[in-house]
């Protein structure tokens, strides 16, 4: 098999990425050589590559389910939002941009798709099949002109494209045809089926409406994925922590772990695998009450950490906070979260604010550099006694005086700062290795008098787990033959063109 797939959805959240990653599963299984691609996202949850490039998260999920290392290829386009205004682009990897707002992103394009495409042609040379996602919904009209990653991709690339709608959110058929029929006569041209998401409930009722929906626009439903709760690990759009994530069953007590929500809040995944072990509830939230009684509150990154920090002052979660730390009560604060816990932070970069007081429960100062630091990070945690891993994605570097080291890395340079109960570190993915996490939960509980056992499951064989669940739903509810036929044949020829006809009020 050799093409590639461009997977759209009605909007955000509707489940491109997971079906993108699905897909990529079922492939990879049948021994397809398959690489994800994302032309253009925008994301602050990301990750860095073996060679020191930052891309989307969920493109390096999906790569997982690939059976790939991820790649700046398959991420060329990263845009990470930094105020209500402005956003840093990256580009293959690297920053680009450091404060584009959309009027001017808007000029960047026509420098970006000669990127994009050079990454795409790329990809498809190695591999057999790429299987694309787009973002938000292909029917912006208002940013067709400069389109790079849905149908401007698709008409350029020669793309067959699929809908996936999510019918939990309701007006599934609406929303479908909807956008079929915004899209010109060319654009049209692409898409050629489409997949419903997250269905509850007897198909049989939902059939006739698909029928229905098959004869009003030419184009055939794919599939229809039911519903399956725990997939949520691994999500790129704060959307989605809107939806409660399942508990495991535990020996012990329960521990409560309070995840502070920050507007610009960035790698909240950093806290899946909390949430993974069994015993562990998490809760993203900007409720003091929620910050003072958690067993354990996580301040997680921010791409606008002076910012954030004035919002936290501005609704008291900063009396919270330090209620907690007063109390003894166990705080770890990661990258951006672990500076706004310091005591002084010089930011000349990201909000140009120059010199701030922080929370002042750590002893360190950040000062902001124009470079960003973005490299992967094994290690040792004295404190825990543990090995450590992670990788960092900052511009601001921090200096310790006072405390004590969280981690030295294999290179002998430290990191973090530990006083009494309050911890940070500058680590991405630290949560992630399974003793260092394990520890962790170990000594929350001791502190705050819980019984505590932990799980025993590895956090990459549940991520496995998870991949092969998507896998699993592809090939027992997607039509796999008419699938393989577009990735393989491209766009089918003499789909009709869906057009609306707008009718008087008054007619008769």
């Amino acid at each position: 098999m050799r093409g590639a797939l461009l997977v759209c959805g009605t909007h955000s959240d509707a489940g491109k990425s997971v079906i993108t990653a699905g897909i990529c599963r079922w492939l990879a299984r049948a021994g397809v050589r398959v690489a994800p691609f994302k032309a253009q996202n925008m994301a602050l949850n990301s990750v860095v590559t073996r060679d020191g490039a930052e891309i989307g998260r969920a493109q390096a999920v999906q790569a997982a389910a690939a059976g790939l290392e991820p790649e700046a290829a398959m991420n060329p386009v990263l845009i990470k939002p930094s105020g209500e205004r402005h956003s840093q682009v990256v580009v293959m990897g690297r920053p680009y941009c450091p404060d584009a707002d959309a009027r001017s992103y808007q000029e960047l394009k026509h420098e970006l798709r000669p990127v994009v495409a050079a990454a795409l042609a790329d990809l498809r040379a190695r591999f057999d099949v790429v299987v694309c996602e787009g973002a938000g919904s292909p029917a912006e009209i208002n940013l067709r002109d400069g389109d790079l990653t849905n149908m401007g991709l698709a008409r350029a690339a020669g793309l067959p494209v699929i809908v996936v709608a999510d019918i939990d959110r309701g007006g599934v058929f609406a929303s479908l045809f909807g956008t079929v029929a915004l899209l010109d006569a060319a654009d049209q041209e692409h898409v050629a089926g489409f997949l419903v998401n997250k269905f509850r409930g007897d198909p049989g009722v939902l059939a006739p409406g698909l029928d229905e929906l098959e004869e009003i626009t030419g184009r055939p439903t794919l599939g229809v994925l039911p519903w399956v709760e725990d997939l949520w690990m691994d999500v790129e759009d704060s959307l989605a922590l809107e939806a409660s994530r399942p508990e495991a069953p535990a020996a012990g007590d329960t521990l409560e772990v309070a995840v502070l929500r920050l507007r610009w809040m960035s790698n909240f995944t950093d806290a899946d695998a909390l949430a993974a072990e069994p015993g562990v509830r998490v809760r993203f939230t900007r409720s003091a009450a929620d910050v003072e009684r958690a067993d354990l509150l996580v301040v997680p990154g921010t791409k606008a950490t002076v910012e954030d920090l004035g919002r936290l002052r501005a609704a008291g979660l900063d009396r919270a906070i330090a209620a907690r730390a007063a109390a003894g009560a166990p705080t770890l604060g990661l990258c951006g979260g672990y500076q706004l816990l310091g005591e002084r932070i010089v930011d000349h970069v990201e909000s140009g604010r120059g010199a701030v007081d922080g929370l002042g429960l750590l002893p360190v100062t950040t000062t902001f550099a124009p470079d960003k630091l973005l490299r992967r990070r094994s290690g040792r945690c004295g404190w825990l006694a543990t090995a450590a891993s992670g990788y960092e994605i900052r511009h601001g570097r921090v200096a310790r005086h006072g405390g004590e080291d969280v981690l030295v890395a294999d290179d002998g340079e430290p990191d973090g700062c530990r006083t009494a109960a309050v911890v940070g570190t500058s680590w991405h993915g630290a949560l992630e290795h399974d003793e260092l996490r394990r520890a962790l939960l170990v000594a929350v509980a001791a502190a705050r008098g819980r019984t505590f056992t932990p799980g025993t499951v590895p956090f990459a064989a549940a991520r496995e787990a998870r991949l092969d669940a998507l896998g699993d739903l592809v090939a027992e509810h997607v039509d796999g033959d008419r699938l393989a036929a577009l990735i393989e044949g491209g766009p089918p020829g003499g789909l009709p063109t869906v057009r609306t006809e707008v009718r008087p009020c008054c007619a008769s």
